[in-house]
């Protein structure tokens, strides 16, 4: 602590912090306890399961969140999740500043949703003698996903980012700045390929009960 301010909550703020102090490592260390513990639960206990992923992520409590084991999170307590998430297998959420999902938002597998960041030169990213004692000084940006979002397997999304609603992050994209809400977004790094619209509709229940292959109403015309 310095100047009354724990690191903690300098991490929690986006300020620069010691990720080596005392009462972060603390909190580390629970997180990756339950985080552990969670991934190793057999999948058929699923009412244990659940209450330690809400132990693990509280803000997760009564809210549906579903999420394949395994899972990767720094210390859950910084994951705010809407109504009905999925989370697929092999996430990892570097929840170093807080990570907010919307209601109905879901990620494919192996997403990266990465909130830390180190200076850039050497000197000062690796961990240094200071008047006050060694210190390893790192900083993070927070990470919103708006309502009704779907990222797609391998996207990494950076510190800082905030997503739209509705919005659909493809495949192996790398989102390092803000996206529009009802886009489609790809690449490295990802740029907006269109909104989505009328054009994307399918009809989905008429089309599961005649049994066809769907197909959006802008490859029908």
């Amino acid at each position: 602590m310095y100047n009354n301010i724990s690191d903690w909550d300098r991490m929690v703020e986006g300020k620069l912090y010691n990720s080596s102090s005392k009462d972060i490592f603390k909190q580390h260390a629970f997180g990756m306890l339950r985080c552990d513990r969670f991934n190793k639960i057999a999948l058929w206990r699923i009412k244990t399961k659940q209450r330690v992923l809400e132990r693990l992520i509280p803000s997760a409590k009564g809210k549906g969140l579903a999420v394949f084991a395994p899972f990767y999170c720094e210390y859950g307590v910084n994951i705010h999740v809407g109504k009905g998430c999925f989370v697929n297998y092999n996430c990892t959420f570097l929840d170093v500043a807080p990570i907010t999902l919307g209601d109905g938002v879901w990620l494919g597998a192996n997403v990266t949703l990465a909130t830390p960041n180190h200076p850039f030169l050497a000197e000062e990213r690796l961990p240094a003698d200071y008047p006050d004692g060694t210190h390893d000084l790192e900083y993070s940006a927070p990470i919103t996903i708006k309502d009704g979002c779907w990222i797609c397997s391998s996207a990494t999304i950076c510190g800082g980012v905030t997503i739209g609603e509705n919005s659909i992050v493809a495949a192996g994209a790398v989102v390092n700045r803000n996206v529009p809400p009802n886009s489609i977004v790809a690449g490295v790094p990802a740029r907006v390929l269109r909104e989505i619209d009328e054009g994307d509709r399918m009809n989905v229940w008429e089309t599961y009960l005649k049994n066809e292959f769907p197909v959006p109403a802008r490859k029908k015309q």
